[in-house]
């Protein structure tokens, strides 16, 4: 037999009390009475604290008036009008110096001042000498035509964007919007707007507790009323799983207590590589708070942060994030506003090393795997019948020989100073080569150079054996 339970919940309302006694008590009061009974001086306090507003009283009774002079006369508002139209009425205007004359021109007229030489001929126009050729063609060539030239040489203040975009797509002026055209507004295209995100949150959450598999991106923007506990269950799991890699959270309305909680999950997070928090409520220093996470997850890769409650991060905190990025060897790219240059140069600075060293690590890893994969004559003859093994080798040899006029343009001035390079380092995208692999990024970046040296050293070693 089931039993079921009702609760019942009831809810008082208090009603508004002021001095500690309700508002109806005061209903039959007679204001006249407690007037009475004030001083002088608790009257003078009451009507600074009140400001009527009646014309029909003196201008010192309707304003908090200061002044302790006598009046000089009993006011009648009516005779002060009367007096002072009267007043205008007959006063006489002033007389005027000159008679007026209809048709006389009064003054002087201004003759503007002779112009300098220097700007005359500064706007005199260059004759440019472009051959009869192309001034025939520029003569006889219609409107249409002129409009498309001014696009192919990208003229755009010359043209509206209908005309830009018939000379881009090759249709043809449309009729009546030459230079001399009537101006005509354009038909907005209407785009239907984006469809809500239909991601369901209790199942997201489950799968990442779970640690599926194939939950590699969980994009949660723009979903609305997700509780902070959701957040938490969601936050908790975030350690244990072992392939989610992107976490969207843009537009939730993640608030700086949830905030701190994610702070701890990306800490002990080992396989998340992108993380976006923007458009949300979260003050700087809890940024600070997320970007200080960063230092421990060695895995996130892209974070992004704009967009929050405060507009403006302050000189403080953006040095504080500038000082944490340039410790992070593994950030590739920031999301935040900066306000100051500095702030901004030195994070652009040492994300561009940290996308080097990246490139190198990479290339490095496809180096040693081509260096180190087996090369027999028969393998070689029976893949590549007009190949021999001394080509192969050869190959290598160029490799190699590139690979050394790389880590030899990299060479930095300074030791000391990371942010020294030089611009042969540039090699580093068309070769694809950026850090070692294995290379310790706590070490700077001179020990990185040292450490490509030692390997350079070694292949090279290796690579004479073989050949």
């Amino acid at each position: 037999m089931e039993t079921s339970s009702t609760t019942k919940t009831t809810t008082l309302t208090t009603p508004a009390k002021l001095y500690g006694k309700d508002l109806s008590e005061y209903d039959d009061v007679d204001v006249e009475s407690l007037l009475a009974q004030l001083s002088p001086e608790e009257i003078t306090i009451l009507a600074k604290e009140v400001d009527p507003d009646d014309n029909f009283l003196p201008p010192d009774q309707r304003c908090s008036y200061e002044c302790t002079k006598d009046a000089t006369g009993p006011l009648n508002r009516k005779q002060l009008i009367e007096h002072i139209n009267k007043q205008a009425i007959e006063t006489p205007d002033q007389p005027e110096f000159e008679p007026y004359v209809q048709g006389k021109v009064r003054g002087k007229k201004w003759v503007p001042p002779p112009r300098d030489a220097r700007d005359i001929e500064a706007e005199e126009q260059i004759a440019i000498d472009m051959g009869e050729e192309y001034e025939h063609a520029l003569n006889d060539a219609t409107q249409e035509e002129i409009i498309d030239l001014a696009a192919i040489l990208g003229f755009h203040s010359m043209m509206n964007q209908d005309q830009y975009h018939a000379s881009l797509l090759n249709k043809g002026q449309p009729v009546g919007l030459g230079w001399d055209g009537i101006t005509k507004s354009t038909q907005q295209k209407l785009f239907p707007m984006d469809p809500p995100n239909s991601t369901d949150v209790d199942e997201s959450i489950k799968r990442v507790k779970d640690d599926d598999n194939k939950l590699v991106d969980l994009n949660l923007n723009n979903i609305k009323n997700i509780s902070d506990e959701k957040f938490e269950q969601l936050f908790a799991a975030l350690p244990q799983n072992e392939h989610l890699e992107v976490l969207s959270l843009t537009n939730v309305g993640l608030t700086d207590k949830t905030a701190l909680l994610l702070a701890e999950a990306i800490e002990k997070s080992k396989t998340l590589r992108v993380l976006n928090v923007e458009t949300n409520f979260i003050s700087p220093p809890v940024i600070v708070r997320l970007v200080q996470a960063l230092l421990k997850c060695h895995t996130i890769e892209e974070f992004r942060a704009s967009n929050q409650r405060s507009a403006v991060l302050g000189n403080k905190i953006e040095m504080e994030i500038t000082n944490l990025v340039e410790k992070n060897p593994s950030l590739l790219r920031l999301g935040l506003h900066l306000e100051f240059n500095d702030a901004r140069h030195r994070v652009a600075a040492h994300l561009q090393r940290n996308i080097d060293r990246s490139e190198l690590q990479q290339g490095t890893l496809a180096f040693h795997a081509d260096a180190s994969s087996p090369s027999s004559p028969s393998t070689s003859a029976s893949a590549f019948p007009s190949t021999s093994a001394s080509t192969i080798s050869h190959s290598k040899a160029k490799s190699l020989a590139a690979f050394e006029q790389f880590v030899k343009a990299r060479t930095w001035t300074n030791a000391s100073d990371s942010a020294h390079v030089l611009p042969a380092g540039r090699i580093t995208r068309n070769l694809q080569l950026t850090s070692m692999a294995g290379t310790s990024t706590t070490t700077g970046i001179a020990a990185e150079a040292s450490t490509s040296r030692a390997a350079l050293s070694r292949l090279r070693a290796a690579n004479e054996k073989e050949i």
